[in-house]
């Protein structure tokens, strides 16, 4: 790959956007092209405050799902990226979520390899429960697993542009993602390497995701 590029939609994130940020900057490789865009979504705290330098912000003050803000994310990356869509590899992660220093690299390797996306894991920050360590469970495999997380997805430019992007979903645009690029029998790889550790908390900021699952559980 010749460009990498992160983006990071966040809602009132001052208490984890730094770290979540830091942390995506510490996992970027040297020798391509890199960029790192936090989309703001109607903040009313100071997480704006928050960015560190290094990372371009996008601020929406309107009306917008969650889909609509990745895909944005997503869409300014590209502006700012010259390499060749191809040679592109675009990643997804949470405001609450803090990746490894081998993030990147993980999904690189799978990139390679020969992978259009990589959807990855999510460890929670906190215990699991029974009933989510279950769901989890029940998804793995030797080779791979069943599971989706916007915090931790990854796509080549090219591909993302023929499955039409992010889907304009309050919720489970991640899984929309990954349907449409099954769909046009583009190869994806469910990644147990190059794991996330996402907040475990149970009152989020998007209807209908983790934070919603594990309230529903616990």
């Amino acid at each position: 790959m010749d460009a990498v590029g992160v983006v990071v939609p966040a809602r009132d994130e001052e208490e984890r956007v730094a770290a979540c940020l830091h942390s995506v900057l510490a996992a970027l490789p040297a020798g391509v092209a890199t960029a790192v865009v936090a989309v703001l979504d109607r903040c009313t705290d100071r997480t704006a405050d928050r960015v560190p330098d290094g990372v371009e912000v996008l601020i929406n003050d309107g009306a917008a799902c969650v889909g609509e803000l990745r895909d944005r994310g997503v869409r300014h990356l590209l502006s700012r990226l010259a390499a060749r869509p191809d040679r592109t590899w675009l990643l997804s992660t949470d405001a609450d979520t803090v990746v490894g220093p081998d993030w990147v690299a993980a999904h690189l390797r799978h990139a390679a390899a020969g992978a259009h996306a990589v959807a990855g894991l999510a460890d929670l920050d906190v215990p699991t429960g029974p009933a989510y360590a279950r769901i989890v469970a029940a998804g793995l495999r030797a080779d791979g697993h069943s599971h989706v997380y916007g915090a931790n997805l990854g796509v080549r430019a090219d591909a993302y542009l023929a499955a039409g992007g992010f889907p304009a979903v309050r919720h489970g645009e991640d899984h929309g993602l990954v349907e449409r690029l099954r769909a046009r029998g583009l190869r994806v790889v469910t990644a147990l390497d190059g794991r996330v550790r996402t907040s475990g908390r149970t009152a989020g900021r998007a209807p209908g995701g983790l934070a919603d699952l594990l309230a529903g559980l616990s």
